[in-house]
């Protein structure tokens, strides 16, 4: 049965996911966004009991017979995933996979590719490689073309080719034969690989690991939970894409959110609001690259949208319009259709996304390590998008929970219509703009004081989700963490308590209860409990904080990453995987709880 025992292996250009059997089963091809070549992890279990037949296709594995798992886990502080098999005979193998990625000729090398290396470890094992890619998102096998040392795999429009070492005829048969030493497996663009696979195999591999080597010891991490900032700061950038400065919110599309739910949505696109708090959280790590890629990225979609409403999410390279249809030759994970491809959340009003905006820039004016700092030019285009959270601040719209059949003035996208304006003051007193911090200084002190006299609610002692309304969300716990309010404020204290009592499920937190388009939500969103444990921090219970921290680790796979979703009653993980929310609130919820340098010893 499909789980998500998964690693993540990329390069900020591709990326695929490896399951404990050391099988390839997600890999979209050449980008994030492409046709997914690798899509075994949502055939269904119909189309996964066949997988030993000659009809199955969509994944890249080996067969070891009679092996189990002896270990799984990454090259330390890397993004290379190293699996090792042995049999009851003494037999046994190790498979490391990774995406390339390195400084060659004075730039970033990160092609579209994925290294496997099969390594003899003990015995005399007798293995067979298996390479079936799809094309069409599953609706048929790739056609398969040979060479004197490569096997090409055509689709409707890509080609994907294979250069290896071992027996082409062994691959393409896939005839089992005995492994004396190693065997490297090249699969990426089809084109002539310079050198042996065997000698760029292990350049790559070297080259790969001192890469990432050299980009974790810049980070700033905190004393505590290391592994989890750097595990999670790592799967960050592997989510970012290194040609446009996109960030995916994951990797997947049509994990649901909760079994058979419904709630299956493609996640391989930029939402600003998610962007953001990568952003943020990579920032304070140190790890400035992100924001300055990401900055381009933001500024040129402002650039294409100047006579358009500002969208919640576009494409990797900017593209506008994500038109959402279903992938007829997939059946879903575990047969739990349907698989989306593209979201209509492009065409949503969520007027959070001005703030979402604004914030990820506003670094950029105040840290003097930047290669280019943030000056005039850039808050002139920033001033545009205030311009539109003071027109839009208290304009119903579908909100942080992107919900597709109704409006409201949600709580949550007038404070980050606000922060907007409050930001833009802090830029211009920055630019000595003093005319024009007294603008946005002024536009920030009128919504704030509607906020508080709309969303309040006497009666539960809590801000509420919308103007005028009953209901809570926890987007409402991130008001002190934008500095809406101070962390001490009763009336933040107050909305803490409701929350808790109103979405609080065993030890995690629901996003809101009453019922959407799908009915009611079934499953705790990750990153609303540790928003929650954050809030808890910031208030002073720093070791209830930490209790609540220890129980969300407990939930991450054997790799240390996380999805979107847990059910509260198994601690199961569902939806898109690996969640960079998620992600972002392990290493928030890691540097705020984490004891400091100078009293660790």
């Amino acid at each position: 049965m499909s789980n998500l025992n998964l690693g993540l292996i990329g390069n900020s250009r591709t990326s695929a996911l490896v399951d404990m059997n050391a099988r390839i089963c997600w890999w979209c091809y050449p980008y994030f966004d492409s046709d997914p070549l690798c899509c075994s992890l949502l055939q269904g279990e119909h189309q996964r009991q066949d997988i030993e037949s000659e009809r199955a296709y969509g994944f890249v594995d080996l067969l070891f017979e009679g092996s189990r798992l002896v270990s799984q886990s990454y090259e330390r502080n890397s993004a290379i995933l190293v699996s090792n098999f042995h049999d009851d005979a003494g037999n046994g193998i190790e498979v490391t996979d990774f995406a390339p990625r390195f400084h060659l000729h004075g730039r970033m090398f990160s092609p579209s590719m994925l290294v496997r290396i099969v390594r003899r470890t003990a015995g005399r094992p007798r293995v067979a490689l298996r390479v079936r890619p799809a094309v069409d998102y599953g609706r048929k096998a790739a056609e398969v073309r040979g060479g004197a040392h490569h096997i090409t795999y055509a689709g409707s429009s890509q080609s994907m080719r294979l250069t290896t070492d071992a027996s082409v005829s062994a691959i393409t048969d896939e005839r089992s034969f005995f492994l004396q030493d190693t065997v490297t497996l090249l699969l990426g663009p089809d084109e002539t690989v310079n050198g042996s696979p065997r000698e760029v195999g292990r350049s790559f591999y070297e080259q790969t690991l001192a890469y990432w080597h050299r980009w974790v010891r810049n980070l700033a991490i905190p004393f505590e939970w290391q592994e989890v900032v750097i595990r999670s700061a790592i799967t960050l950038k592997m989510n970012a894409f290194d040609d446009t400065g996109a960030i995916i919110a994951a990797v997947t599309t049509s994990i649901p959110e909760a079994p058979h739910s419904g709630r299956n949505w493609d996640y391989r696109y930029c939402w600003l609001r998610d962007a953001y708090f990568v952003v943020n959280a990579l920032n304070r790590l140190g790890a400035t690259d992100t924001m300055e890629r990401y900055l381009e990225y933001i500024l040129n979609v402002i650039a294409d949208t100047r006579d358009a409403p500002l969208q919640p999410v576009y494409g990797i390279r900017r593209e506008a319009a994500l038109e959402e249809w279903v992938a007829p030759g997939l059946a879903g994970y575990r047969g739990m259709g349907p698989v989306r491809v593209g979201n209509l959340a492009y065409n949503q009003i969520q007027n959070d996304v001005f703030g979402a905006a604004v914030m990820a820039s506003t670094h950029a004016f105040f840290d003097s390590r930047l290669e280019r700092p943030a000056g005039h030019q850039m808050f002139n285009d920033l001033e545009r998008l205030g311009e539109e959270a003071v027109r839009n601040y208290n304009v119903p719209d579908a909100g942080i929970w992107e919900l597709r059949g109704a409006r409201r003035v949600h709580t949550f996208s007038t404070i980050m219509c606000w922060a907007a304006c409050d930001r833009l003051a802090a830029i211009a007193r920055r630019l000595e703009l003093h005319e024009r911090a007294a603008v946005w200084k002024g536009h920030a002190r009128r919504i704030h004081e509607e906020v508080c006299t709309h969303s309040w609610n006497p009666e539960l002692n809590s801000f509420v989700s919308t103007f005028g309304g009953e209901r809570l969300d926890a987007s409402l716990l991130l008001m002190a963490e934008f500095q809406f309010l101070q962390p001490d404020d009763p009336r933040f204290i107050g909305t803490v308590a409701a929350v808790e009592k109103h979405l609080l499920r065993g030890d995690f937190l629901l996003r809101y209860d009453e019922e959407d388009d799908f009915g009611l939500p079934e499953t705790a969103f990750l990153v609303c409990t540790l928003w929650w444990i954050l809030a808890l921090s910031q208030m002073g219970q720093k070791e209830r904080a930490r209790e609540l921290f220890e129980k969300v680790l407990a939930r991450r796979n054997h790799l240390g990453l996380l999805s979107e979703d847990v059910a509260s009653d198994t601690g199961e993980m569902w939806g898109n995987f690996p969640q960079t929310y998620s992600m972002v609130g392990l290493i928030q919820c890691a540097s705020r709880l984490s004891i400091s340098w100078d009293k660790a010893y």
